[in-house]
């Protein structure tokens, strides 16, 4: 009885001890968790859609990204101005496919622009938002930079593993620090705007959903804590969150032809 119990007993320890090993996540804090799944996506594509709620404003995004240490390149469109509007960030910069409506601004009535993060001075719509506020709407679909600013600013806070779409995921949560990140802020947050705050605004939630092979399927940014410090009524709600699919996707992001940018003169 003895000698047929204990391999019985030995496979059902074997068997919980594995069940525990299974309940660990890959990454224990902030630093760990930025640099190992930016070796897992370095080189990949994936597919994303993006929504941002702030109050009773909404906004989607989605396109695709190609991921590199040196910088992404993605290609999206967004619904901006109340039309859709095409962007592409390729080698560090931003391009926008002027609307129709807003066409005949550009010089010879040139399709796209090059947006400058520190904004374009310009007498028209189009051009008087432009600037930093479409540099940062495309920028903060990059994998990438998200995980930069976990590495610079993060705490990992919480982790452990939930079902997500139907699939098996680690799931972290953390705190990001504004005041680490100088110039470089998520949600289209401005250095200036973030001075204005009067350092009421100290760390922003942010959870990361990773499939088996270290890569994001979900990113998601709580903003509340931006609308409470501006004085927003605590129910607002605001959130940017992304979702990443097929990260075998092949994405070929070019920038657009040089004969097709043209520039919005000062106003």
């Amino acid at each position: 009885m003895r000698r047929t119990a204990l391999p019985a007993v030995v496979l059902v320890l074997g068997a919980l001890l594995g069940a525990c090993d299974g309940e660990t996540v890959s990454f224990a804090d902030a630093r760990a968790l930025a640099d190992g799944v930016t070796s897992a996506i370095d080189g990949k594509a994936a597919k994303f859609a993006t929504d941002v709620t702030a109050g009773a404003m909404r906004s989607k995004s989605q396109g695709q990204a190609r991921v590199a240490r040196a910088g992404t390149a993605l290609a999206m469109t967004t619904d901006f101005l109340g039309e859709p509007l095409e962007l592409r960030l390729v080698d560090k910069v931003v391009f926008a496919k002027v609307p129709e409506s807003a066409r005949e601004d550009v010089p010879s009535g040139k399709p796209w622009v090059k947006v400058s993060k520190n904004g374009t001075v310009g007498a028209d719509p189009f051009s008087q938002v432009l600037g930093g506020s479409i540099d940062q709407l495309a920028k903060q679909n990059d994998p990438g930079r998200a995980l930069d600013q976990v590495r610079r600013a993060g705490t990992l806070t919480e982790s452990g593993h939930a079902e997500l779409d139907g699939g098996s995921t680690e799931h972290y949560r953390l705190d990001v620090d504004m005041a680490a990140l100088g110039g470089d802020l998520p949600a289209g947050l401005s250095a200036e705007a973030l001075g204005e705050l009067n350092g009421k605004l100290g760390k922003i939630p942010m959870e990361i959903w990773l499939d088996e092979a270290h890569r994001p399927v979900r990113i998601t940014l709580d903003l509340a804590p931006v609308l409470a410090a501006s004085g927003v009524p605590d129910a607002a709600m605001a959130r940017i969150v992304t979702r990443y699919t097929e990260w075998d996707t092949r994405a070929d992001i070019q920038a657009p032809p040089p004969e097709e940018i043209g520039e919005i003169p000062a106003g």
